[in-house]
């Protein structure tokens, strides 16, 4: 086989085969084929798509060009849970421990923030010690011994992701949604879990802007997985708006802790306590949703979950006396409350530009390898739907000088939109896509 004639097929809109795509990817891999026919080949992809099992074939190329886990060979049931990421979104931080304490293991691997959506594991790094960067032994331990690992993606795992993730990132070949689905289900099967919940956001503050854009990646994420055996099942949820009131890592994390207290806000308690019951169903150990609902109650009202979080953060280094009491976690030196500059009802908060200001307070990246500042962030007063007197706390801003605290006081009032009539906030979850018996969607 040739790379200029698999960049010629897919050029001219025709399908490749297993046997090509898998040379492929093995050839990229291994560094026999160059990046400027690989980012070729990429743009093809990008321009002509692909079918499902061309995307299926893929996936599961890059899932086996590295190290593979196979979890669910010590474990069964063993859980994975992936979010396509959005602003203020620390549901895995939460739903994980919950899972865990009613009696199904979790195994997760995630990733750092890059934008304006931030990283789990720059969240959980936010408690003092804590270690995600764990070798093969440390993570299967780990998991075996507690039920619930929270580690940082290995590079050992799917590596010709890693490769052709960073090709296009430099492309202009990131948007394609058969190669975003395969970028995110190569890790997962890599990691090798009996089953994976998907939470797909799509809105402002997403990179799925539209419904029918997140529809699509949660289908062929959902076939990829019924293809290679992996159960699976996608939520497509909100992100018009920030999840919860915090935005920043530390503070995010407390935010977590609350959620397992049964105190955290309403959007992000709702969404955390819908998707661990939904793992409960999914994997077996709740015959109905009313039984999972009511496992995932108990297990927060016993205290059980956040005993579960604070006992695996120890096992990793971390500080359990931090998730005991989180007014432990680390906190910016400045701290000021910008407050409503009228008088309505909160018609819109666009998450993007909001996640953008809280990345420019050091919360976030520019780019991959800037340091993050986990004290920094914001903590919303009122969400869609409230109505605030001019003058009432609006967003707290959570910075390292004066400076930087004033300097994004008008960026801030430019993410939100008045309005003089009520207002709904709109559904949280969208849709649940499942894998039917007959293989079908």
């Amino acid at each position: 086989m040739q790379a200029v004639e698999l960049i010629r097929k897919k050029r001219n809109g025709e399908a490749l085969t297993t046997e090509e795509i898998n040379w492929l990817v093995e050839q990229y891999t291994q560094e026999r084929i160059p990046d400027y026919q690989m980012a070729a080949w990429l743009m093809a992809v990008c321009w002509r798509g692909m079918d499902d099992r061309e995307t299926s074939d893929l996936t599961l190329a890059m899932a086996r060009s590295g190290e593979q886990l196979r979890v669910r060979e010590r474990l069964s049931p063993v859980v994975d849970k992936h979010s396509t990421g959005g602003v203020g979104d620390k549901v895995t931080l939460a739903v994980a421990p919950l899972v865990a304490a009613c009696g199904v293991a979790v195994a997760k691997m995630t990733g750092r923030g890059l934008g304006h959506t931030g990283g789990t594991v720059d969240k959980l790094e936010s408690i003092s010690g804590l270690r995600t960067a764990l070798t093969r032994e440390e993570f299967l331990s780990i998991l075996e011994r507690h039920g619930l690992v929270l580690a940082g993606q290995s590079a050992d795992l799917a590596p010709a992701d890693g490769k052709m993730y960073a090709l296009r990132d430099v492309t202009a070949t990131v948007e394609s949604i058969p190669l975003i689905a395969a970028s995110i289900m190569s890790k997962k099967l890599a990691v090798g879990a009996s089953h994976l919940l998907l939470d797909v956001k799509v809105g402002a503050g997403a990179f799925m802007k539209t419904q029918e854009q997140a529809h699509e990646l949660a289908r062929i994420m959902v076939e990829i997985g019924q293809r290679a055996g992996l159960y699976t099942e996608a939520a497509v949820t909100a992100m018009e708006q920030p999840l919860g009131r915090a935005v920043g890592n530390a503070l995010e994390m407390a935010e977590a802790i609350a959620v397992l207290r049964g105190e955290g806000p309403a959007d992000s308690s709702q969404l955390c306590r819908h998707e661990a019951a939904e793992l409960l169903v999914m994997t077996g150990a709740a015959t109905t949703r009313s039984e999972a609902e009511q496992r995932v109650q108990k297990a927060i009202e016993s205290g059980h979950a956040l005993a579960k979080l604070a006992e695996v953060c120890e096992a990793q280094g971390g500080d359990p006396r931090q998730v005991e009491r989180p007014e432990r976690l680390p906190r910016a030196p400045v701290i000021k409350m910008l407050t409503a500059p009228r008088s309505g009802y909160i018609a819109a908060i666009h998450a993007e530009r909001l996640g953008l200001t809280a990345m420019r307070l050091g919360a976030g990246r520019f780019k991959k390898g800037d340091p993050v500042d986990h004290r920094t962030g914001l903590l919303l007063q009122a969400k869609v739907g409230d109505y605030l007197q001019a003058g009432d706390p609006l967003v707290e801003i959570h910075a390292r000088s004066e400076e930087e605290c004033a300097a994004v006081h008008q960026e801030l009032l430019a993410c939100y939109r008045w309005s003089e009539a009520p207002v709904s906030s709109g559904p949280l979850i969208y849709e649940v896509l499942r894998p039917s018996q007959d293989g079908a969607l």
